[in-house]
């Protein structure tokens, strides 16, 4: 697999490809995070890994050389056709290879049964859909671990702690489930073409008691950041109309928290707390 920007240059001019932006599809051509990204991982011979957006194989083909079963995800037809006449002939038994949208199928199809039995993501995942796609695999069943390559930006709204203006959301969601190991910064001149902006792995590992908030908790959540500088109390009030108001106001109280916080400054674990306290919302 290419690993230089003249060799993917040219392996691009031999299919006919021009990188399509709206796509993400900044390739990866430096070895050295390739390995980086499965030394994070912690890849085993015999792990299951997702990968998402494999593009022309080269995190894909050093995934598969280390032995693993890979199931990957890749929505452009032409990258598809060309992983499936390079490495499918290779590895037979142990490349999945899905011709998908990966927000629609974030875990490139692999079956329930062998999710539940474990299973890693590492994937240089295409910008434009690393929030929806995580929010999509955030609804479980859960990881034990990433690696991400992400806009170092999005990494930051991620990991970002409350009382800051990066924390919204998806930080919420992602931190209940995970904790963050040390990653790995990416300069530009690690992809090609080189993208605009700066790049970082993400390195995930999956909580000893992970949390995942009901479909319903998510709305309310994301609704509140909608807003997310108008008090907390407000905010409920208007949207938990058929709860009584006394259950949340005891949860902040009790979390030294009062009506007129504001969301942004609300730790994971309160909305965790309410999660759980909350009846199913209609």
């Amino acid at each position: 697999m290419p690993l230089s920007p003249s060799a993917t240059r040219d392996l691009l001019a031999q299919l006919g490809h021009q990188p399509k932006r709206f796509l993400g599809q900044n390739f990866l051509v430096d070895g050295n995070i390739v390995r980086k990204s499965l030394e994070l991982a912690a890849i085993q011979p015999g792990n299951v890994v997702v990968e998402v957006g494999p593009g022309l194989g080269t995190l894909t083909a050093a995934l598969l050389e280390a032995g693993v079963e890979l199931w990957a995800v890749e929505k452009d037809r032409t990258l598809h056709a060309h992983l499936t006449e390079t490495l499918q002939p290779r590895f037979p038994q142990t490349f999945h290879l899905l011709e998908a949208d990966a927000v629609d199928q974030p875990l490139a199809g692999l079956p329930a049964e062998r999710a539940v039995a474990g299973f890693k993501v590492v994937a240089n995942l295409p910008y434009a859909i690393a929030t929806p796609w995580l929010d999509a695999v955030l609804a479980g069943p859960l990881p034990e671990r990433m690696v991400l390559m992400l806009q170092l930006e999005a990494a930051q709204r991620y990991t970002a702690v409350p009382g800051t203006k990066s924390f919204g959301a998806i930080s919420i969601f992602l931190q209940a489930a995970y904790d963050t190991a040390p990653g790995h910064k990416v300069g530009a001149g690690c992809f090609f073409p080189k993208p605009d902006v700066e790049s970082h792995l993400l390195n995930l590992v999956r909580k000893p008691e992970p949390f995942v908030f009901r479909p319903e908790v998510k709305t309310l959540i994301r609704s509140c950041f909608q807003q997310r500088r108008k008090q907390l109390g407000a905010l409920l009030r208007a949207r938990l109309t058929g709860v009584d108001p006394q259950l949340w106001r005891e949860l902040l109280a009790q979390a030294g928290l009062t009506e007129q916080t504001r969301p942004e400054a609300v730790p994971v674990s309160w909305w965790i707390s309410l999660s759980r306290a909350l009846p199913p919302l209609a």
